[in-house]
């Protein structure tokens, strides 16, 4: 059986993110049951993981608290009272969410005293936007299975039959085919090589005289139009690549760990 309730506020009264606001919280108990006070720091967490959940921030939310964690200090005290707490898998169970805690506590602080320098978010923007190259381009291409229907495409669209039906009526690709072969704006690098290559060789308007292969079978490219590349700037990428680097920094704080382990 399962208490989504009590479990939420028993995983947020570990979690140490809120230990600055629980210092802040009224000295007053939550409640007294059977003489036993809940502390008013346990109302606080609770507020805030139902508020994180979305819950209303309205006049009724004091009292749905309180009354959560009445019913978590019965439930709990009874489960003591049978020695449910004695049970192997429960105890297993509590250290596991335990560590859990301790872990998210660890990679905190980790983040917290290893921040990310505006030089290393203008590096990696940098990095980025030379990786995206000096243009895009709108492409459109048919793809087939074989050299043969390659090239038999190639033949009709000297006949000058339309791009877009072909790509309509012969592509394996179905997500651009009913776009008429349509692959929208991108830098050659996000493609295969093959293809970014073949794409970049042509000019506006042409279409590759000889069928492309790629691991994903054989391509006719044409290529639309070409414009410089729109790329976002700094300030509208920094907070994301922020966030990709505390991120890395935390696989390497993790890969560090394990490197000086003892794991059998």
């Amino acid at each position: 059986m399962k208490h989504p309730l009590i479990l939420t506020i028993l995983l947020a009264s570990l979690n140490p993110v809120w230990a600055d606001e629980a210092k802040s919280a009224a000295d007053k108990p939550v409640a007294t049951v059977n003489g036993r006070e809940i502390p008013a720091v346990y109302g606080e967490m609770a507020r805030q993981t139902l508020l994180n959940q979305g819950t209303p921030n309205d006049a009724n939310l004091p009292v749905r608290i309180r009354e959560a964690l009445v019913n978590q200090e019965l439930l709990s005290r009874a489960a003591i009272d049978k020695g449910l707490d004695k049970n192997p898998r429960l105890i297993a169970a509590m250290d596991m969410l335990r560590r859990e805690q301790l872990s998210k506590a660890y990679l905190e602080d980790y983040v917290k005293n290893h921040p990310v320098a505006d030089d290393e978010i203008k590096a990696e923007y940098d990095k980025a936007k030379a990786a995206a190259g000096g243009n895009e381009y709108k492409a459109r291409h048919i793809l087939v299975k074989t050299e043969a229907e390659a090239k038999a495409i190639i033949s009709q669209l000297n006949k000058k039959v339309a791009f877009d039906k072909l790509a309509k009526d012969k592509s394996i690709d179905k997500g651009s085919a009913k776009n008429g072969g349509d692959l929208g704006w991108n830098v050659p690098s996000s493609y295969v090589k093959e293809f970014g290559d073949a794409l970049q060789s042509l000019k506006k308007g042409e279409t590759t005289k000889s069928p492309v292969k790629t691991n994903f079978g054989w391509h006719v490219i044409k290529l639309d139009d070409v414009r410089p590349t729109q790329f976002p700037s700094l300030d509208e990428t920094k907070g994301e690549i922020r966030r990709q680097l505390q991120q890395k920094n935390v696989r390497e704080a993790i890969l560090d760990l394990r490197a000086k382990a003892k794991i059998e």
